[in-house]
């Protein structure tokens, strides 16, 4: 038998457990920027049957204002795709930025994370007083 060992062998993770790990506040921003893509993709099942109803005739605009104004969870949904799409705008134009040059620097990144984060909140709460 040989009885020399594979140099990569040490050098191989033992533990890879994500959430011992520490994310920088780029790859979260960029994470959940992804996170809210598929938010507003499901999303759009419901702003799809909205659409339709509402245009089908003028009972069911009524109905779908109706369930809309009427309905705490309907109210919920609302605010959270609103929230969503203001935060994916806001992420989604910072990596926009970042495919032109700028903030591709350590600081640049960390302050356009933090950037994204006051901006979208600003949004969330925008949004949600406009909802309710």
């Amino acid at each position: 038998m040989n009885s020399k060992k594979n140099p990569s062998q040490g050098k191989r993770p033992v533990n890879l457990d994500l959430t011992s790990l520490q994310f920088p506040l780029p790859s979260l921003v960029s994470i959940t920027h992804r996170i809210s893509g598929i938010i507003l993709f499901v999303g759009l099942i419901f702003l799809f049957w909205a659409f339709d109803v509402s245009l089908s005739s003028p009972a069911g605009f009524d109905a779908v204002k109706d369930a809309i104004t009427g309905n705490a969870l309907a109210k919920i949904v609302c605010w959270g795709l609103l929230s969503a799409l203001g935060y994916h705008l806001v992420a989604g134009i910072r990596h926009l930025l970042m495919d032109i040059g700028y903030g591709e620097s350590l600081e640049g990144g960390q302050r356009g994370s933090q950037l994204v984060i006051v901006i979208s909140a600003v949004l969330v709460i925008l949004s949600g007083v406009w909802v309710w």
